[in-house]
C-alpha cells in the first residue's frame, strides 16, 4: 500500500487515525489539527489528490512523482518541498546504499514520500510521538526530526567509508592487483555521500534565514542549527576521504609506474647479460677460429715438405733423380721454397 501511515494531531498528540486521503481531509477541516501524511512510492492519483487539496505547485508535483532528484529545498509560496538523500552503510557488502525522501510541509498539513527503503521515518513519527511539545510546534518541527534522522544516519556511513579508507591504505602498499578498482568504487560513494550532505548546509541556513518571516518556533530553529553543526562536519569529513582517495590513486599510479619501471629495468639487465654472453661466446668463437686458421696453416706448411719427402723416401729403383748429383739439393730446397710460400701467404691473411 502506498499510503503507509497516516494519522491528524492535535496538540501534538495523534488524534485520529484515517483510512483514506479524503477522510483526512475531513478530519483536518473538523478538529483543525495538523496531517501527517506518510506514502511509500505513491501512484499519480494520490499525489494529484494532495496537490489539489493543499494546492501544491505544479513542478514540485513533478518532482514527487518522477523522484531521481537531487537534495534540494524550494519553496512555494508557503509551502516548502525538500529533497533528501538518506545513506546508509551496509557492513556485509561494504557498500553505501543511498534513498530518497520528499518532504512536503504547509500550513497544518506534512506529507513525506519515500522512494527508497531509508529513511525509517516511522521511528521518526514513533520519537516526536512521544514529544507532544515539539510535535506541537508544527510541521517545522517534523521537518527538523526527519532532516534530523537523515543526518544522524550519516555518521555511521561516514564511519563505514572511514574504515574502508583505511584498508585501501594497507592494499596500496601491499601489492594488491584489485586496490585500483576499490579506490575508483570508493571514489563513487564519496562523491554520491558528498551530492546527498552538501546541500544541506545551504537548505539549513536557509531555514534558519527564513525562520522569523514565516514564524519557525526558537526550538525548532535551535535544532535546526544543531542539525547544521552536524552536517558541517559530517561535510567536512567527507571532502577529507575524496581527498584521501584521490590522493591514494595518484600514489597507487606512482607504484604501478614505479614497478613497470623495476620490471623494464630489469629485463634491460637481463638483456644486457644476454649479450654479454653473446659477445663473449663471439669472441671465444672467433679465438677458437684464430687457432683453427694457425694450426691448419703449420699443417698445409708441413705437408709440402713431407709430401716431397714421403715422395723420395720411395723404394723405387727407377727415379730419374735418385742417381742425379742436385737431386738432394733441389729436393731440400723445393721443400723450403714451397714452405716458406706458404707461410707468407698464410701470413698475409692473418692466419698467422
Amino acid at each position: 500500500m502506498p499510503l503507509i501511515d497516516n494519522a491528524v494531531y492535535v496538540d501534538g498528540k495523534r488524534a485520529e487515525e484515517p483510512a483514506s486521503l479524503d477522510e483526512t481531509y475531513e478530519l483536518m477541516a473538523r478538529l483543525g489539527g495538523m496531517a501527517w501524511i506518510g506514502l511509500y512510492r505513491p501512484s499519480p492519483e494520490e499525489i494529484r489528490s494532495i496537490e489539489t487539496e493543499f494546492g501544491l505547485h505544479h513542478l514540485a508535483v513533478e518532482d514527487a512523482l518522477t523522484g531521481h532528484q537531487r537534495a534540494k529545498l524550494e519553496r512555494y509560496g508557503d509551502t516548502l518541498f525538500v529533497v533528501l538523500r538518506p545513506a546508509r552503510y551496509l557492513d556485509t557488502e561494504e557498500v553505501v546504499e543511498f534513498g530518497e525522501v520528499h518532504v512536503i510541509i504547509g500550513p497544518g498539513f506534512v506529507v513525506t514520500v519515500r522512494h527508497a527503503e531509508a529513511p525509517n521515518l516511522g521511528a521518526v513519527r514513533l520519537r516526536l510521538e512521544g514529544n507532544p511539545q515539539l510535535l506541537s510546534l508544527g510541521p517545522e518541527a517534523v521537518l527538523y526530526a526527519i532532516l534530523d534522522e537523515v543526518v544522524d544516519q550519516y555518521g555511521p556511513v561516514a564511519s563505514g567509508l572511514e574504515n574502508d579508507i583505511d584498508e585501501i591504505e594497507h592494499q596500496l602498499f601491499g601489492g594488491d592487483p584489485d586496490v585500483s578498482r576499490r579506490i575508483y568504487d570508493l571514489l563513487g560513494e564519496v562523491m554520491e555521500f558528498q551530492r546527498a550532505a552538501h546541500p544541506l548546509a545551504g537548505m539549513l541556513e536557509a531555514l534558519l534565514r527564513g525562520s522569523e518571516k514565516y514564524g519557525v518556533d526558537l526550538e525548532v530553529q535551535r535544532g535546526l542549527r544543531d542539525v547544521l553543526d552536524h552536517v558541517l562536519q559530517i561535510a567536512g569529513r567527507s571532502d577529507t576521504f575524496r581527498a584521501t582517495l584521490q590522493n591514494a590513486l595518484t600514489v597507487h599510479s606512482t607504484l604501478a609506474t614505479q614497478r613497470q619501471n623495476d620490471e623494464m629495468r630489469r629485463i634491460s639487465e637481463a638483456s644486457l647479460e644476454l649479450a654479454e654472453d653473446t659477445r663473449k661466446l663471439a669472441e671465444q668463437g672467433f679465438k677458437q677460429g684464430d687457432e683453427v686458421k694457425k694450426i691448419s696453416a703449420w699443417a698445409a706448411i708441413i705437408f709440402a715438405p713431407s709430401l716431397i719427402a714421403g715422395i723420395y723416401g720411395m723404394n723405387f729403383d727407377h727415379m730419374p733423380e735418385l742417381h742425379w748429383v742436385f737431386g738432394y739439393p733441389m729436393a731440400v730446397g723445393g721443400m723450403v721454397v714451397f714452405a716458406g710460400v706458404l707461410y707468407s701467404v698464410f701470413k698475409r691473411n692473418h692466419w698467422l
